[in-house]
Order: C-alpha cells, then structure tokens, then sequence
C-alpha cells in the first residue's frame, strides 16, 4: 500500500507537470502568489479560474518514532473573484507500517474588500471529514505530539471538524507579511476548541519567491500547558511558468513535542 501511496503522488506530479509544459507562459508573474504550505495570504482566484495542485508533506517525528509521508491533492475554484472554494484530498503513509485514504475537506476563503489597503482581511472556513491518522499538517492546532499508533489504528477513529481562520495580509512592494489566527473544533468528540497560528514573511524576485513562515498550536480552551509544537520554515518558490509555480519548504521544530523537521513540496498549474 505504501508503494501505492507513492506511485499516485508521483503520477499525479508528472501529470501536472505534463499540463504544464502545454500550457502557454504568461510574461507577468502573480504577486499575491501563496508561497507558503501553512500560511495565508490575501491571494483568492479569479472568477472561474480553476488550479489544480499536488503536494506533500514528509514529517520526522522524535523519540524514535517513525517518519511519515503525507499527499494530497487540491482542486480550487474562483466561485466569484471574492470567493474561493477548495477540495483537498488527502492520504498517510507511515514507514514500517501501513497507508491510509485519511479523508477530505473543504474549504472556503472570502476576501470582503476589492483592491489593495494596508491590511486585507480574509475571512476562511473549512469542513474537515478526516480521520487520525491525517498527516499533511496543513495546520498546526491545539497540543502534543503525533499519535505514534499504527495508520490501520488510527484511521478507525474518524472526526468532523470545522476550522476557521482570521487572514490578515499586507504587500509592501515587493515583500508580502501574512498572519492567520486559527480556530479548529472537532464536532465527534468533546475536545473544547483547539487554536493555532501562523505568521509569514517573503520576497519576491521576479518570478522567485523567498521567505519564512512560523506556526504552531496555542492549546485548546480545555488544557493549556507546555506541549504544543512550533516550526520555523523557510520557504521557496519559482513560477515555472505564468501559470504554474514550484514551492518548497523545510520546517524546524523548536519545542520538544514537534517533529524535528517536516520537508514539503508542492506542484500547482492554472488550468483556466
């Protein structure tokens, strides 16, 4: 199964690619670009502009647990050029054990002002249908480590969750400074509500983007203690094209019960 899980990623990724290289390059490069995994800027798509992405997070968790390897997939959809809706799919792979479809999401971000001010608010939602055994850390919320128990065990326990975000987002020239408070609760167990942040700076250079993003949980309103884990990760991004872009990051954990790096790379193309 986890030869499986690795053989779909990879021909989703050349896939695209494929898609790509068809594509025909635009001279201008998008500004408001994500060049971050965790973090969101104020960057939504155009009406009816569709992108698809693939990506992947690689984890390397301490006290000898084993490493894991996370795909997923997003389909996203400028619904109106102020609303984005996205479709993740997702799956989990643990070395020495077993893989795992873990679940899906959806997810809505809404962008209330037209034009640039000093700060552009974004307003998020997502509907999660995932079980624990989920990897891909698209967030970082509430306490504790990983669950290192099998992927067959963990994925028996499944939870709907709702999470929300407030997107704050300023450009200054060429620079781009983004903060997300992040709220997440999960609707099949009593777990109070969990939060998180994320916080990103980067620079673009033509069609380059260069950057770091810090996140981490903040505790639940059950339980605050000192088991929450926090990242700091560079990020880098390369527009191969006008319409699709290359992104990569690697994040240090820096408290005891965060992995001790969590490795991303991500493949996304502008269909239309």
């Amino acid at each position: 199964m986890t030869s499986t899980l690795w053989k779909t990623g990879a021909f989703g990724a050349m896939l695209i690619a494929g898609v790509a290289d068809a594509a025909v390059a635009q001279e201008t490069y998008t500004t408001h670009e994500r060049p971050y995994f965790v973090v969101y800027n104020d960057h939504v798509e155009d009406k009816k502009d569709l992108e698809v992405a693939v990506l992947s997070t690689l984890g390397d968790p301490k006290n000898d647990a084993a490493r894991y390897f996370a795909p997923w997939t997003e389909i996203e959809y400028g619904i109106t050029d102020k609303w984005t809706a996205e479709l993740y799919l997702e799956g989990a792979s643990i070395t020495r054990s077993d893989s795992a479809f873990t679940g899906w999401r959806i997810e809505n971000r809404y962008r209330p002002f037209s034009g640039d001010h000093v700060v552009n608010p974004v307003l998020y939602v997502e509907y999660e249908s995932i079980s624990e055994a989920s990897r891909i850390q698209k967030e970082i919320v509430g306490e504790g480590a990983p669950s290192p128990l099998p992927i067959r065990v963990l994925d028996e326990e499944h939870a709907h969750e709702l999470e929300f975000r407030l997107i704050l987002s300023s450009d200054r020239s060429k620079w781009n400074f983004s903060e997300n408070l992040i709220l997440e609760k999960n609707l099949s167990a009593d777990e109070g509500v969990e939060f998180g942040y994320g916080v990103g700076a980067s620079r673009r250079f033509r069609q380059f983007y260069a950057g770091v993003e810090v996140y981490g949980g903040l505790g639940t309103t059950v339980s605050l203690n000192e088991q929450t884990r926090h990242f700091i990760a560079p990020v880098f991004a390369w527009h191969v094209n006008g319409r699709s872009l290359f992104k990569t990051s690697i994040g240090f954990g820096v408290t005891e019960a965060s992995e001790r790096y969590l490795f991303r790379v991500g493949y996304s193309i502008d269909l239309w």
